[in-house]
């Protein structure tokens, strides 16, 4: 498929997916915020499709990610999460809520070693872990759809998992990919490399409905 053709593709199965509509709803209503839902959740979502199982099967989060460089409190974190949950009422999945413009202060504690700080929400997906949950999708009016793909959809349509070496480790990867494929064993797993993966030529796509 061609990009454009994987995008209005991937907007359709969202669309169709009752519950990461319901996020994306809210967030679209937010406006406060630079924020996106992505990763994970999307792309299970796209796997379940493919596969022929349920919308939710194999979920366990939503991710929204934010950006606001001039409060990066986790306080004002914590509010946006209760602010989202009290607007999404009963909702069957946690909310993993990030504001990317503070992710450096507490990613040493978890994951072992100091990163930079994201100079934007964009330059935070260009880092996560593999170059199919490197995605962020938004709404952007009643019609018109933003997708962020810093390294495409085609990796996510193929069932393909590559690493996105630029922050994480090996070890990283090994944990997700073992996770994934024990829910999805349908998964086409490239082993952990570390040359770099190229961005994509066309790393934002708008779609119209």
């Amino acid at each position: 498929m061609t990009l454009l053709r994987e995008s209005g593709v991937l907007i359709d199965i969202i669309e169709n997916s009752f519950h990461l509509m319901k996020v994306v709803e809210v967030l679209y209503r937010f406006k406060i915020e630079d924020c996106y839902i992505g990763a994970g959740a999307v792309v299970q979502t796209v796997w379940n499709t493919l596969t022929n199982r349920v919308p939710n099967y194999g979920i366990d989060d939503v991710d929204i990610a934010f950006y606001n460089s001039k409060n990066i409190e986790e306080k004002y974190e914590k509010e946006i999460v209760e602010y989202l949950n009290q607007e999404l009422g009963k909702y069957p999945f946690w909310l993993d809520v990030k504001n990317q413009a503070r992710v450096h202060l507490w990613y040493k504690d978890k994951f072992g070693y100091d990163i930079e700080p994201y100079k934007s929400i964009e330059d935070a997906i260009n880092t996560w872990p593999t170059t199919a949950n490197s995605l962020g999708v938004r709404m952007i009016s009643e019609e018109c759809w933003e997708i962020y793909a810093p390294f495409g959809l085609a990796d996510i349509f193929e069932m393909k998992v590559v690493a996105n070496n630029r922050q994480i480790t090996k070890d990283i990867y090994d944990s997700k990919v073992k996770k994934w494929v024990q829910k999805w064993p349908e998964l086409e797993v490239v082993q952990w490399n570390n040359k770099l993966i190229p961005f994509a030529r066309n790393k934002k796509v708008y779609v119209r409905k």
